[in-house]
């Protein structure tokens, strides 16, 4: 499949379950990755906001916060995403994407453990994104131990990839 009709399909099988499956895998995915060493050991974490489709990592970020771990969220500026710290305060930002305020993070190399959406992804570690390259350009700028979450049907055997494409250290999904 092109990386467009890998798309498709995505959205055609996000599509074909409840808000209540996703939430329950969603969930069990939190799950392993609180129980990780990585996670234990972070004191620098990138996370998201998710959308409605995504792997719901709320619960990530109300444990940082109550770990008192340095979180970070992204937010999109022009053709960038930008880091800022969260303290649990966001604001509608680009695409409808709930977004932190303040000032942006600058100390990339300090950022330990980096949560990262995707479409789809692959054994390799390989990452198909929404199409517009943020994580993309961001990503080879951390040090960070990267980890991809996603859904069952979102994990393929291969995943179409380009040499500037970001690959994720681990992925983590629940079956």
């Amino acid at each position: 499949m092109t990386k467009e009709e890998l798309r498709q399909h995505v959205r055609l099988m996000k599509s074909q379950t409840t808000a209540e499956e996703r939430q329950t895998l969603s969930d069990a995915i939190c799950d392993s990755i609180l129980a990780s060493d990585r996670w234990r050991d972070a004191q620098v974490v990138l996370l998201y906001h998710p959308l409605s489709d995504e792997v719901d990592v709320r619960p990530l970020l109300s444990r940082g916060l109550q770990e008192q771990k340095h979180l970070l969220l992204p937010r999109v500026e022009g053709d960038d995403l930008v880091l800022v710290s969260y303290d649990g305060t966001l604001q509608r930002g680009s695409f409808g994407i709930s977004e932190p305020t303040g000032a942006a993070y600058t100390c990339l190399d300090d950022i330990d453990l980096a949560i990262v959406p995707g479409m789809a992804f692959d054994g390799d570690g390989h990452r198909l994104g929404r199409g517009r390259g943020y994580y993309d350009r961001l990503l080879p700028q951390l040090r960070a131990w990267r980890v991809g979450v996603c859904f069952p049907f979102q994990l393929f055997a291969s995943v179409p990839h380009e040499e500037h494409d970001a690959v994720m250290n681990q992925i983590v999904t629940h079956f």
